[in-house]
């Protein structure tokens, strides 16, 4: 059983930076892909970012180059830095991990809000 829990969403202007965090918890800390999605009002849940143990890091056309995913395994936890955020980033941002064994586990989401 893994936990996931988020921290690090908040209200900021247009242009402005958040780093979102996951921290893991539990048994089988071991993943074959950890991700970001986020779900806006009334639209249905997107991918933001994936980082697969091996392989390219892979990214919404909407956040390419502005969000950066990252892990540190050591901590079992990842980060979604992110920058220049616009009001459409706005959303609810879920935190996803998928195990050897092709479990996949979600954190509660962090919300993040973008004024224009």
């Amino acid at each position: 059983q893994v936990q996931l829990v988020e921290s690090g969403g908040g209200l900021v202007q247009a242009g402005g930076s958040l780093r979102l965090s996951c921290a893991a918890s539990g048994t089988s800390l071991v993943f074959l892909a950890t991700t970001w999605y986020r779900q806006a009002p009334g639209k249905q849940r997107e991918l933001v970012a994936t980082l697969p143990r091996s392989g390219r890091t892979t990214y919404s056309d909407s956040v390419k180059g502005r969000f950066t995913i990252s892990r540190d395994n050591a901590k079992n936890m990842w980060y979604l830095q992110m920058t220049s955020l616009k009001p459409e980033d706005t959303a609810v941002y879920y935190c996803n991990a998928v195990d050897d064994s092709y479990r996949t586990s979600w954190g509660q989401g962090t919300q993040v809000t973008v004024s224009s």
